[in-house]
């Protein structure tokens, strides 16, 4: 969990970001999960009303705290997706909850941020076609199944085959990769998948799970892949939806080296590729 502080200050430390280009955001309204979530499931978690299974689901043990941080990674998201169109580029220096599922925590997520601030652009009538690319190391299980069948999202996820989801959902595109895979091999995948994605739909808007669990150093990633090698993979994606001129969601997905200081530089090299590519914004 101090992940996330010690991001925010080292963006802030290493000049990436300014203070004043990073947002508090208040949790978001109830009408926010509901949008994807079965109403059960957000009013058990809210309450705190969850069965001692669904609790083990969640991974996490249930307090007020824990709500109030949940909405909050939610309203991060979607409060960048609208940042987005205007911009071109923002990001939540939180969310990417990939596991959640319609009506269950799965994998330390509770709500499923990317699919809430998708839907909320969608029933706005902000935009049309939404893509997700998910390049965090773990399947978007929960994502895929959320909009499974759903001709207006198109979902991409790049992931190691043998880790965790081991019950994989069948994304739009899925690409997995076997352990020790290493940059070369990733780099290619990500391009092509990324080829593919734009050949099959032309996207209002990308969100971007922009995941650095892949690095060699982390714990739970084992396609040993560098700095440089996420460094490309960020600039990939950056630079194809500058050419396209497609607003771009990044949202900060895992990250778990022993100690984090591998994570958080791999977090800051992905908004240094921003400032590079998106300048003056």
């Amino acid at each position: 969990m101090q992940k996330y502080r010690m991001l925010r200050h080292a963006l802030v430390e290493r000049d990436v970001l300014a203070p004043d280009e990073l947002y508090p955001v208040e949790p978001a309204p109830l009408a926010a999960p509901l949008r994807v979530h079965d109403a059960n499931y957000v009013h058990g978690f809210i309450n705190g009303t969850m069965t001692a299974a669904e609790v083990r689901k969640m991974g996490f043990p249930w307090s007020k705290n824990l709500v109030a941080r949940t909405l909050a990674s939610v309203n991060g998201t979607v409060r960048a997706a609208w940042a987005a169109l205007d911009d071109g580029v923002s990001g939540n220096l939180a969310g990417g909850t990939h596991h959640a599922y319609r009506a269950e925590a799965s994998g330390f997520c509770i709500f499923n941020d990317i699919a809430v601030a998708a839907e909320t652009l969608l029933q706005a009538g902000a935009v049309e076609r939404v893509l997700v690319f998910d390049a965090d190391v773990h399947q978007g299980d929960g994502t895929a199944a959320i909009f499974a069948g759903d001709d207006r999202v198109f979902t991409c996820s790049i992931h190691g085959d043998k880790n965790f989801p081991f019950r994989k959902q069948q994304s739009d595109l899925d690409v997995a990769l076997p352990d020790g895979t290493g940059d070369s091999g990733f780099t290619i995948a990500v391009e092509r998948a990324l080829k593919t994605c734009f050949d099959r739909v032309e996207p209002d808007i990308l969100f971007f799970q922009a995941g650095v669990d892949g690095l060699a150093e982390d714990k739970l990633g084992r396609l040993s892949l560098t700095h440089e090698g996420m460094r490309h993979r960020d600039e990939t994606v950056l630079v194809a939806a500058r050419r396209r001129e497609v607003p771009i969601v990044l949202s900060l997905g895992g990250g778990y080296a022993d100690p984090l200081d591998a994570s958080i530089e791999a977090h800051v090299n992905t908004y240094r590729a921003v400032r590079a590519i998106f300048p003056g914004v």
